[in-house]
């Protein structure tokens, strides 16, 4: 699955446990009623190419578990975890060559 749109926040890393850290991302989507979606990201160093305002697109998983708590009643409990980002192609074409030096 795919979410598209723009970068409105990207968090600092969380440090978990001494194995695991996490950083979130959030994208608001451009559509007649856009979404802020909030994304979670287990390898966090994909987020170090992007920044705030880039459009991106972001390939997602949705993530889901129960709890149940010492009462005995189930909670349910969902993720977004993000595994890839890229900055859309309409925001690459928009930018100038590197390399176009007149001689």
């Amino acid at each position: 699955m795919e979410v598209s749109g723009k970068v409105e926040f990207i968090g600092a890393t969380q440090e978990v446990s001494a194995t695991f850290s996490k950083r979130e991302l959030v994208v608001t989507t451009q559509e007649q009623y856009p979404q802020s979606i909030s994304i979670e990201f287990n390898k966090c160093s994909l987020l170090d190419k992007v920044n705030v305002g880039d459009d991106v697109i972001v390939g997602i998983n949705l993530r889901g578990r129960k709890w149940v708590n010492p009462q005995g009643e189930s909670k349910y409990f969902n993720t977004i975890q993000g595994w890839k980002v890229d900055k859309s192609a309409t925001v690459q074409a928009e930018q100038p060559p590197q390399n176009d030096l007149p001689f």
